[in-house]
């Protein structure tokens, strides 16, 4: 048995505050009785439905991708572009979701759960989980843009959280580089305004790693499932008081 919040996040219907906004506010029945307080806890053989709709209390499901280019991070598109769903191919059953996403062009380490609560944490700046990128710029940043970078710049009237900057390499002939930058942000394009910010655009983004999971061993367009382990360090890692 557990709480009904929990078992409405774990389904993707909302955040756990989210389902107890619902709850307390009459949208929920189980076994056809409307519940309206908190603290109600369910079964696999309660028949839970929100606003009529029955919900899926499926098995929590963890999956890491390595997101390729000119594919979308949502559910569905209604340009009928190609989305990260489409590329898992029938071969997950349960109804996931993206945590947080990423640009039609940016590639790489992307999450996909249908635990609609440790999503909500994860993509919260307060648990501040590092996500770090490798971009491709025009230009080469010098060591006062990447300190920058690292104190806070400002996008649109707001300073960002400080990030960790590092130049990896640059070409001096075709005046690009490669920089590696760490945020625990989420905010719409946020590197590629922070690096713009400092006078560089972004030609090519990719998420290298998410908290402390990486791509290693996943192709683009490719996903595996996380080990349990690694999901009870992402849930410890968001428990952590900061």
């Amino acid at each position: 048995m557990e709480r009904l919040q929990k078992v409405m996040a774990h389904a993707g219907v909302a955040s756990r505050r989210g389902a107890e906004k619902l709850i307390t506010a009459g949208h929920v029945k189980v076994n056809g009785e409307t519940v309206t307080e908190l603290g109600v806890k369910v079964g696999h053989h309660d028949h839970v439905t929100v606003d009529e709709v029955p919900i899926q209390t499926e098995a929590p499901v963890y999956i890491l991708m390595n997101k390729p280019r000119q594919v979308v991070s949502t559910v569905s598109d209604d340009k009928h572009r190609k989305t990260v769903i489409d590329l898992l191919n029938d071969e997950v059953k349960e109804r996931v979701y993206p945590v947080g996403r990423l640009d039609y062009d940016t590639t790489g380490l992307l999450l996909l759960t249908n635990d609609g609560q440790l999503a909500n944490q994860l993509t919260h700046p307060r648990y501040e989980v590092d996500k770090t990128y490798v971009a491709k710029v025009q230009g080469i940043p010098t060591n006062d843009e990447l300190k920058h970078l690292r104190q806070g710049v400002t996008i649109e009237g707001k300073v960002t959280a400080p990030a960790k900057s590092k130049l990896l390499s640059s070409d001096q002939q075709k005046q690009t580089a490669i920089v590696s930058v760490t945020i625990h942000e989420g905010k719409n394009h946020q590197v590629k305004k922070m690096l713009q910010a400092v006078g560089h655009s972004v030609i090519k983004l990719k998420r290298e790693s998410y908290a402390f999971l990486t791509l290693k061993g996943v192709q683009p367009g490719d996903f595996r499932e996380l080990k349990a382990d690694e999901v009870k360090e992402l849930k410890r890692l968001v428990k952590l008081d900061k």
